[in-house]
Formats: C-alpha cells, structure tokens, sequence
C-alpha cells in the first residue's frame, strides 16, 4: 500500500512525463519556476514595499526567515520529484550560494555607504539588481552546463578558476576599498549625463527637456556588474555538485531573492564576520578540488553538504567570538 509520500511522488513523475531525469527539465516547468519567481518579486515590490522606507532589523529579520524558509522548503519538492540525490544536490547548492553571497551583502553596504544612498531607496535598487541578476545567471548556468557537457577538459578549467579564487579570497584584506578607486564608477560618471542628487527613487529624470540619470543608476550598474563577477565564482562551485540546469539556477534563485533582507539583516554587522572570507576560501577550495578529482572519485553529495555546513558553522562562532573578544579588550583599554 502506498503512502501518502509515496502519492504525491507518483503523482509529481506522472505530471512530468515519468521519471525525471538529472538533466532535463520539462519546458512547461521551467514557465511555471519563472512565474513563480516572478510573482514573488511583484508581491515583494508591490505589496512588502510599496512605500519606500528604512526597513528595521525587525522587518528584516522576518523577511528573511521567510526567504529561508521557501528556500529549504524548496528541498522537499525536488525531493518529491526528483528523489533524495537531487533533494541533496539542491540543498548543497543553496548553501553554498548563500554562504557565497554573504560577499555580495558587504559590498553592497560598502557602495550604499558611499554614495550616501538614503535607507528608503536601497530596497530599490538592491531589488532590480536581482531581478538582473537572474536573468544574468540562467545565461550563466546554460553557458556553464554546456561548456561542461561539450568540452570535458573544461573542468580542470573550473577547479582551477576555483582554486585560484579561493587563494585571493583566503589572503585578501578584509579592508574595504575605495570605490572611488573603481574604474567602472569614473567610466559610468564621466559617459552617463546625471544629476547631483538623488531625485526620490528615480533612475532617470527629465529637466530642460534632457532625459538625465540619477545617482541611483550608477549604483545599480556596480551592482550588477559585480554580481557578475561574483557568479564567475560562485556558478562553477555549484556545477561541481550538480549539472542539472534547473537545480542550479532555482537553488541561485531562491539563495538571491532572500538577499535584500539579509541585507538590511546582516549590513552594520559585517565588521563581526572577521574570518567570513576564510570561510568562503576553504568552501572555495573544497568545490575546486571536487571538480578536478571527479574523474578519479566523486566524493558524495551528502559529504559535501556536511563540509559545509560545519564550515559554516564554524565560521560563524569564530567571527563572533573574535569580535566579542576584540569587544572586551576595547573595554579594558578605556
């Protein structure tokens, strides 16, 4: 006698055409993902911020639990659909993005911080930044499979790339740079007309009859740019778990779309996370080496989320243990 698990299951398969492959997807639900996502993303703009204003660490802390929650419940649909090996590489690609995108939320309060974007409109931008930012990534994911499944040496490639950029995550100053350092930044101001202010939450305006941007629009723009960037990072780290271009991209999507709420959760904390790029290094590392020792052994799936999450873990306690020490120490001095 089946199961009420066990119907769900059969019913799931038999809506999809019978047993789902691991790497083929149908059409119609990749459509129904995307509109999925897309109502998500109008339901936050329209209904969670419809009038722009400093979100509180209250609010953003129950948004995030939310985005959280999708995310993991997410788990048991593939599960469900696709079986406890896709349920597994699913859950090890959302952490390894979220942990990935922590670098994203910190940047972020490094480019908000200078160009002195009010608190209302951050939410904005940070919303349209994603929104480009999945497109981007299904581009990436599609290129990134592709690539793996024609030119098979291409891995070596990625393990490489992984292990290159782990060692200049692990040795960088935790420091923040310049912007105004940054060529991308003069290149938008000196070719892209704008105002000297910002004009509510506008991107563009017109005055004069001259159609000009606001600085909103060139914040956006680094945004986007370096989400690309970190997708060149992050996107072969989780190839190397799966190569299913669904698993990838919806667990990308669900990790990014909770990223405006960790935002506003996590940004006046990010001198806590001392050792964070320590952590990400030796996740880095971890997912380079699984890619150029897949042709000798593939380490499983269930080892690799464990991996993690112990780094995780232990990254978390040592950074706030070290900023509670450094705390203590500021005391005893004044």
């Amino acid at each position: 006698m089946l199961t009420i698990m066990d119907k769900m299951q059969f019913t799931l398969l038999m809506a999809t055409g019978g047993e789902v492959s691991t790497g083929q997807v149908a059409g119609w639900v990749w459509g129904a993902f995307a509109a999925f996502i897309l109502i998500l993303l109008v339901v936050d703009l329209k209904l969670v911020m419809r009038e722009p204003h400093k979100i509180r660490t209250r609010e953003a802390a129950i948004y995030s639990a939310v985005w959280i929650t999708l995310g993991l419940l997410f788990t048991f649909v593939v599960w469900l659909w696709m079986g406890g090996q896709a349920a597994s590489e699913y859950i090890t690609g959302y952490l390894i993005e979220k942990s990935l995108s922590l670098d994203n939320v910190f940047l972020w309060a490094v480019l908000f911080s200078y160009f002195a974007v009010p608190n209302e409109y951050q939410h904005r931008v940070l919303f349209w930044g994603i929104f480009g930012a999945l497109a981007m990534r299904a581009g990436f994911i599609i290129g990134g499979v592709a690539l793996l499944n024609t030119i098979h040496w291409i891995i070596y490639v990625f393990g490489a790339l992984l292990l290159f950029t782990a060692w200049r995550i692990y040795h960088h100053n935790t420091t923040a740079e310049d912007p105004s350092k940054n060529p991308i930044i003069r290149y938008v101001r000196r070719h892209v007309p704008q105002t000297d202010d910002y004009r509510k939450d506008h991107f563009f305006v017109k005055e004069n009859g001259r159609r000009l941007a606001t600085p909103l629009l060139t914040v956006l723009i680094i945004v986007e740019i370096t989400d690309i960037i970190f997708a060149i990072d992050s996107i072969p780290a989780i190839l190397a778990v799966t190569r299913n271009e669904f698993i990838v991209f919806s667990s990308n999507a669900f990790a990014i779309l909770g990223l405006r709420a960790l935002y506003f959760l996590l940004a006046d904390l990010k001198d806590r996370f001392v050792y964070l790029n320590k952590g990400l290094a030796i996740i880095l590392a971890f997912v380079g080496i699984k890619f150029l020792i897949s042709e000798f052994w593939e380490i499983p799936i269930w080892l690799s989320l464990a991996f993690i999450a112990v780094v995780i873990t232990i990254t978390i306690i040592l950074s706030l243990k070290a900023s509670e020490k450094e705390k203590l120490q500021e005391k005893v001095i004044n």
